[in-house]
């Protein structure tokens, strides 16, 4: 951490640089003695990442940067605020703390949070950045997590844990067992500093899996930004039994579509199907990750158009957590029945239908774009099927 780069001239220089070409910043001859040019690119680069993702930090004067690739791997701040939400007490640990975002969310939330990290550069990056931010019941510990807890005779309210989905052996992985920590392989020395752990993993990871792998969880959150899940989360407790929760969050910055149902309840929810009707609803991603297909279809009293669609159906309009559409026209799907319908420029969606979007644009000749929504999917019977939607409006 070159601490130079916190002068007034070079703060300077990179709010002023927001916008150039990072080559020719690259490029230039050395402006700051002490400080080259890479590491003023470094900064700006990693600067511009958090502009959207990272406002705090952005507007902030005299925060520093790691590189580019730690902001990416970050989380961003309204789902660390979420994350912040699920956790309460007097202590916490962040095993894996990283840039640091989710150890301060989570210093709004509890009395005291230590922030563990490997890397001693990002340690020191972490630790001045909270100074600047003022908040005082944070400590930064420059080591290993699981070795700190090993050394510890603290015991925690909470234990929060990302392990890293790469691994040097194996490359990018999709098991547990498998990043770094292996935390199957470590829950007893966790569980026995704390009662509580949340963990956090890949937007990619099969929630079945992690049921398998993991001991005592009692909730998952899948959480998604504007639609696209971001990360989901177990809650751990220890000497947990019951029924597990599934939390589904689709974030806004003004409000949050939630809808949540219990896991064993999904397999007896008795599930009802039917033709389109007047009105067609897309989950959002957060509901398609989670496969609550039929607490969903069971909460809001809609017809499921085939087993495997998940798409619903109803005659009259409700509020739902997704996409909501008025069908216009609905028939079955045919080359020449397309023809017919005369559409050369629409948004094209699939749900468990032979073809892909960008085959049936082809084959259609459909440009993207405009308010007319087309549904490419099977109803019951494996029929193929056409929607002609528009949105609805309430």
């Amino acid at each position: 951490m070159n601490k130079l780069i916190l002068n007034t001239g070079s703060q300077d220089f990179i709010l002023d640089n927001l916008s150039s070409d990072i080559m020719a910043v690259l490029l230039a001859r050395p402006i700051f003695e002490g400080i080259s040019q890479k590491e003023l690119a470094e900064q700006i680069e990693a600067k511009k990442k958090c502009q959207d993702k990272l406002p705090t930090w952005f507007n902030t004067p005299k925060i520093y940067y790691p590189n580019k690739r730690n902001i990416e791997q970050t989380s961003s701040e309204i789902t660390a605020t979420y994350k912040a939400g699920i956790v309460s007490g007097r202590s916490l640990v962040d095993l894996t703390g990283g840039f640091g975002v989710d150890s301060y969310f989570f210093s709004k939330k509890i009395d005291r949070v230590l922030h563990c990290e490997i890397n001693p550069e990002l340690s020191d990056i972490a630790r001045h950045n909270f100074k600047v931010f003022g908040q005082k019941n944070m400590e930064c510990h420059a080591e290993d997590g699981l070795s700190f807890l090993k050394k510890t005779t603290t015991k925690f309210d909470w234990i929060y844990v990302d392990p890293s989905r790469r691994n040097d052996k194996k490359g990018k992985v999709f098991l547990l067992e498998d990043c770094l920590p292996n935390l199957p392989e470590h829950l007893p020395l966790l569980f026995d500093k704390t009662e509580k752990i949340l963990v956090k993993t890949s937007p990619l990871f099969d929630i079945k899996k992690g049921i398998g792998e993991l001991d005592f969880i009692k909730e998952v959150h899948v959480v998604a930004v504007h639609n696209e899940v971001k990360e989901l989360l177990f809650v751990l407790e220890k000497g947990y039994r019951g029924s597990i929760e599934i939390k589904t969050a689709d974030l806004y910055q003004e409000q949050i579509n939630s809808f949540d149902f219990e896991l064993g309840d999904e397999q007896e929810v008795q599930t009802h199907f039917g033709a389109p009707s007047s009105y067609l609803y897309e989950p959002n991603a957060a509901i398609l990750k989670s496969g609550g297909f039929k607490s969903v279809a069971s909460t809001f009293g809609l017809k499921k158009l085939h087993p495997h669609s998940h798409l619903y159906t109803s005659d009259k309009l409700i509020e739902f957590p997704g996409r909501r559409f008025y069908i216009e026209r609905s028939l079955p799907y045919s080359k020449k029945s397309f023809k017919s319908m005369g559409i050369s420029k629409a948004n094209i969606t699939t749900r468990n239908f032979p073809m892909s979007v960008a085959e049936l644009r082809k084959r259609h000749k459909i440009k993207d774009g405009g308010d007319r929504y087309l549904f490419f999917t099977k109803t019951t019977g494996d029929s193929l099927w056409l929607l002609d939607c528009k949105k609805a409006m309430d």
